[in-house]
């Protein structure tokens, strides 16, 4: 087989070549990432951060474009959906992402290599998790129902669970686990996630990690709870796993950015939680509607619109109970 006829081969319901062109264009953005936006370490500003995020949301919209005029108007309101939620679930983690950086300690000038090392992990990630999950769906459609189910669920909880100040039991655990169980240094030695230290007065040494692997380590665990929410919600727009995988890799290239432009002011979106609930529930909820009234789902643009306008409210109601109070970074 030639090259030409290999990139037309379909994979997960789409030719090869564009799931090729759209891991290229990731790489690049990582690439340029790290090699040109931040080849030298420093604390990144909120007006940088600003800038990058702008950018990181531009991008995402307009692939959204690209799937639209290629794929159809359907498609590009179902990308646009997943992006606009899974961006949104992103905001509300990141002050599981702030505690963790300020349990362990962290500098700010050292988190975005934490969270770079951490974004290119959670792609490979959401690749596992969103394939298996395409593979499910195609071969027991009930599955649907589940995601519905556990959506509804998953919001409820999210809904009337409390304000946390500490990072929650399951990142603690991992902490003690890795604690517990390998070497760790007490301290940080620059940006090198691994140091060779002495372990007797023979002068032997062992490598050991760092708190800062340590803070990737507990951010790669927690994505993975953060996709149990995430990856239904979007399948539950969706079946197609190029639109599902592609809207949560561009609402997550951003987080980053993202983190630096909000940390400092994060709590003033507190109540975007308890929108960000609701539309869990309402994402789980249609499936069961659309199959009560006898059709395939419930059209996209009726999703982002209910999706939009939840997701607005949330933002303007935080905004307005939490004017003038000062602000209470987690950093």
């Amino acid at each position: 087989m030639n090259l030409p006829d290999f990139l037309f081969l379909l994979f997960l319901g789409k030719p090869v070549w564009m799931w090729v062109g759209f891991l290229a264009l990731v790489m690049l953005l990582l690439a340029l990432d790290l090699g040109v936006f931040h080849r030298k370490q420093h604390a990144i500003g909120v007006s940088e951060s600003l800038k990058l995020s702008a950018f990181y949301i531009a991008l995402g919209l307009s692939f959204g474009g690209f799937i639209w005029w290629w794929l159809g108007s359907e498609k590009g309101l179902e990308y646009l959906t997943g992006f606009v939620i899974e961006k949104s679930l992103a905001v509300d983690n990141l002050f599981v992402i702030a505690m963790i950086f300020a349990h362990l300690s962290i500098p700010r000038e050292y988190q975005h290599r934490v969270l770079f090392w951490g974004i290119l992990g959670v792609i490979v990630l959401r690749g596992v998790m969103i394939g298996l999950g395409a593979t499910l769906v195609e071969r027991f459609e009930w599955i649907l129902w589940f995601f519905a189910v556990f959506l509804v669920y998953s919001g409820i909880r999210m809904f009337f669970s409390g304000d946390e100040t500490d990072p929650p039991e399951s990142e603690n655990a991992v902490i003690g686990f890795m604690r517990r169980n390998f070497r760790v240094t007490k301290r940080l030695y620059g940006t090198h996630f691994f140091v060779r230290r002495p372990i007797d007065r023979h002068g032997r040494t062992a490598l050991f990690m760092t708190p800062l692997f340590l803070a990737l380590v507990v951010i790669e665990a927690a994505d993975v709870i953060f996709a149990v929410d995430s990856v239904p919600a979007v399948f539950a727009i969706t079946t197609d796993a190029y639109i599902v995988y592609t809207s949560n890799v561009f609402a997550i290239l951003g987080l980053r950015a993202l983190y630096f432009a909000l940390a400092a002011t994060i709590e003033r979106f507190r109540y975007l939680k308890h929108a960000l609930a609701i539309v869990l529930v309402f994402i789980g909820s249609k499936i069961v509607v659309a199959d009560m009234l006898g059709i395939a789902k419930i059209p996209p643009s009726i999703s982002l619109g209910v999706t939009a306008v939840l997701l607005t409210g949330g933002v303007a109601y935080s905004m307005w109970r939490t004017r003038g109070e000062e602000p209470r970074p987690l950093l």
